[in-house]
């Protein structure tokens, strides 16, 4: 280890007794015949004290997953249940994927070194543990168009191409293989909660509960027993309202939002058959499977808080159902304020500070969105010709989207839209603001680029749209991403 700021924290491992019992398996990775880097996320590496890694460590850590000096000696297969489109399934758990190891920035925050793709497990059934290396390439993708656009979200911290070749039903055969590994603030789901409740393990919700407070809610360390239980809840149901809401501003569907892929932390991960929208189609679904529209961009909300009365439920066995309803019910109103604060941020533009709740900021993001959908305008367009409001007019009127923003029916919108401060409005000198395009990261584009790497092995086509991602990043300069202790701050 080269870097004199690495700080190992293995803590997760202190919860179980010796067998791991109840929270994980102690597993072994798979051993792959290859190991190509093929993705290195540097910028992240270097705040996690791990920039300085040669590549033969980097592989030999992230492909061969030896263990990380001072850091969990086993990898740990998490333990977990979870509704899968809204069916309970007890027979789920990390399947292909394992906590590899726990470290702290330098701010101090604890977090997790997870992957996908790292081989069999106690719950991988009859699947093989393994990953394409097509959705490891989408996993990038939408962990970095997800971080510029301010969403808090996982990182994708490593992709490394291992030379198996794999059958799938959903992608051309053989495919080829990869393994990856995800940074995040925390690996406990929904799930993990409720496999507890279903075993009945009232004890063991305390520690998860305990373990959490401490870690990532650590403003509740005054509260006990009961009101610790319920305060942990309702911090959890402001976090994932507001994730829901960075959702929606930046146009993204997740595809899969069962249970076991809601975090206690309100963080984005776990990114299957996700897909942006190309316009405020509330319909608009990511996933073919989904054919009832479950997970639509529009419901993602409801499917937040129908997740999160499930995870109540499983804290129901050591808190009271009053003090988790009413918990529960803060929901709408701190969705509703969320809203307001995301599309205001991705508009770069200052809150009124008028009414959260139906009136005010939010009257404007709701209207905002009808004609959106009315009219078909471009999604990510919108947002990119009028940031910083009044200071963009000129560049609105010489976008592809001008003739819309020309309409009658915009008027309203545009004289409201144009009343608002705009938010630090020096960031239009940065070069992104001269082109004519945002960037975007629809299907086809997608498709695109994971043509060039299986028709030609041409990685250059991504790496030049991880470059236009990352000046997008540096543009916008937002904050949202970045994990903060209280629920009410940025």
């Amino acid at each position: 280890m080269t870097e004199e700021n690495y700080k190992p924290a293995p803590l997760f491992d202190r919860l179980g007794r010796e067998d791991g019992a109840p929270f994980y398996d102690a597993v072994a990775p798979a051993a792959f015949p290859k190991h190509i880097v093929r993705y290195r996320n540097q910028r992240w590496a270097q705040k996690t004290g791990l920039g300085g890694l040669s590549e033969a460590e980097w592989i030999a850590h992230f492909g061969r997953f030896e263990p990380l000096p001072d850091n969990l000696k086993q990898p740990l297969a998490v333990r977990y249940h979870g509704h899968q489109f809204r069916s309970y399934n007890p027979d789920i758990g990390d399947g292909r994927g394992f906590l590899f190891a726990q470290l702290r920035d330098g701010e101090g925050r604890l977090l997790d070194l997870g992957t996908k793709g790292s081989g069999q497990t106690p719950y991988s059934r009859f699947g093989d543990g393994r990953l394409t290396l097509k959705g490891g390439v989408r996993e990038v993708l939408a962990t970095e168009m997800l971080e510029a656009l301010g969403v808090y979200t996982s990182k994708t911290f490593s992709l490394i191409e291992t030379g198996e070749e794999l059958h799938r039903q959903d992608e051309p055969s053989p495919a080829r293989s990869a393994v990856m590994v995800r940074l995040s603030h925390s690996h406990v789901r929904f799930g993990a909660f409720q496999r507890l409740a279903y075993e009945k393990d009232d004890g063991a919700i305390s520690t998860l509960v305990d373990y959490c407070v401490e870690h990532f809610y650590p403003h509740l360390l005054t509260e006990t027993g009961e009101a610790r239980a319920a305060a942990f809840f309702e911090s959890v149901v402001q976090r994932t309202a507001r994730l829901c809401a960075q959702w929606m501003a930046a146009g993204f569907v997740h595809g899969v939002l069962n249970t076991d892929n809601m975090n206690v932390t309100g963080e984005s991960f776990d990114y299957g058959p996700w897909r942006f929208a190309p316009v405020a189609d509330p319909s608009f679904t990511a996933a073919y499977f989904d054919q009832t529209g479950l997970y639509a961009f529009g419901r993602q909300a409801e499917a937040g808080a129908w997740n999160l009365a499930q995870l109540g439920g499983a804290l129901a066995r050591i808190a009271p159902s009053d003090a988790l309803n009413k918990a529960l019910q803060t929901f709408s109103t701190a969705y509703e304020k969320a809203m307001a604060e995301a599309f205001f941020r991705r508009l770069g533009l200052a809150r009124t500070q008028e009414s959260d709740a139906g009136g005010g900021d939010f009257d404007f993001v709701a209207d905002l969105l009808k004609w959106m959908t009315e009219t078909g305008a471009p999604y990510e367009q919108v947002f990119f010709d009028w940031f910083c409001g009044p200071a963009s007019e000129t560049r609105a009127g010489k976008s592809p989207a001008a003739e819309l923003y020309a309409q009658a029916k915009f008027k309203p919108l545009r004289d409201r839209l144009t009343a608002f401060a705009p938010e630090r409005p020096e960031r239009l000198e940065h070069a992104f603001f001269g082109r004519a395009r945002p960037v975007t990261m629809l299907i086809d584009k997608v498709e695109a680029l994971w043509a060039s790497i299986a028709d030609d092995d041409d990685w250059s086509p991504l790496e030049a749209r991880l470059k236009e991602i990352s000046d997008m990043r540096e543009a916008y300069g937002f904050q949202a991403s970045v994990y903060s202790p209280l629920p009410d701050q940025d």
